[in-house]
């Protein structure tokens, strides 16, 4: 038993940190692809396109050589999940485009407090007022190292609500349809990244016009920026995987109290390799958000023993009507099929 938790914890964090360095390295691989100072590809929902198309590819060979078994979810709610997922991208993308830095970094700090109501309205989930207190804590550090100037304007604020109602229900439902029909975080990518991939190299094109004002046809490529375009979507296929495996196993709201770590990650690596600012606020903010990480993370862990503790007490005894309905069950059941407290099935 102490194994098994051993095992369980190891592959937790193996999970973990396979989303934090997989994030932070195709977030550093993109900086270096979009920007202008390096290959200026600025097709971003183009790019997604490929990162979709990429995973599915690792998908379907996965399942043709039998390491992952492919499980049956309805058509209609992967067609469902993957709109919802791709209106993420596409709010997010456009919520960057319409608005300042500043209220885009608040928009993504307010997926958490949206998740956790979420989660209350569609599941009934409860939350320990310490796991409140350590919430607020990081949305504070996080906000205090990152927000700078914040302006809003009508259609910026339309795309923002859009984009993080529509990333924090996808978050809810990734975990929610591996419980519903039993299937595997990478199981469920398989399915929904051809869906996602098509789509987004669609309508990627348009958007990215749109936001842009660039044609990907006239794009001058290169052979830097056809490697930086391998090793960005190779990477997305361990961030895809990885989060899915996050959510899988810790839960929506975990899953983006954690990942604000990998702000922090960012910003220190770009004041490392790109020279950016690093200043005394963003160092506290830093700080003050990683003590809310490691309060999220005691909080979570108190809560799950306590729940443990209630648990098996309240399942040692038996009620009135369960024990009726035991009785019952074995006084009807033919002698012949009773072998050892069992029924033969």
């Amino acid at each position: 038993m102490e194994s098994e938790k051993k095992s369980s914890a190891v592959s937790d964090v193996g999970a973990w940190a396979m989303n934090v360095v997989s994030s932070v390295g195709i977030i550093m691989a993109n900086k270096q692809l979009m920007s202008s100072r390096g290959y200026a590809f600025t097709f971003a929902t183009t790019l997604t396109g490929f990162h979709f198309g990429v995973t599915a590819l690792v998908g379907l060979v996965s399942n043709a050589t039998g390491y992952s078994a492919s499980k049956h979810v309805p058509l209609w709610e992967l067609l469902w999940f993957s709109i919802v997922a791709n209106m993420s991208i596409t709010g997010m993308n456009f919520s960057l485009m319409l608005n300042s830095v500043g209220f885009y970094q608040i928009s993504k700090l307010s997926m958490i407090p949206v998740v956790c109501v979420m989660e209350w309205i569609l599941h009934n989930k409860h939350y320990t007022r310490e796991v409140k207190m350590s919430v607020v804590v990081v949305v504070v550090g996080v906000g205090v190292c990152t927000v700078t100037d914040v302006k809003v304007n009508a259609k910026g604020f339309i795309c923002a609500c859009v984009a993080v109602l529509s990333t924090s229900l996808q978050q809810i439902s990734i975990g929610s349809l591996q419980k519903k029909y039993s299937i595997g975080s990478f199981e469920l990518l398989s399915k929904t990244a051809p869906i996602q991939a098509i789509s987004l190299l669609v309508l990627g094109p348009f958007v990215d016009y749109y936001l842009s004002g660039n044609i990907i046809l006239d794009y001058k490529r290169s052979i830097g920026a056809i490697l930086f375009i391998l090793l960005s979507c190779s990477l997305a296929v361990f961030c895809n995987v990885s989060q899915y495996l996050c959510i899988g196993r810790f839960s929506a709201v975990s899953f983006q109290v954690l990942g604000h770590m990998k702000t922090v990650c960012v910003l220190t690596l770009g004041w490392l390799l790109f020279d950016s600012e690093l200043t005394f606020k963003n160092i506290m903010g830093m700080i003050i958000a990683i003590i809310g990480m490691v309060i999220y993370s005691w909080a979570v862990e108190v809560a799950k023993q306590s729940n443990n503790k209630i648990t098996p007490h309240s399942k040692n005894s038996l009620t009135e009507e369960e024990i009726r309905l035991l009785k019952e069950g074995v006084e009807n059941t033919p002698l012949k099929d009773i072998e050892l407290g069992g029924s033969k099935g």
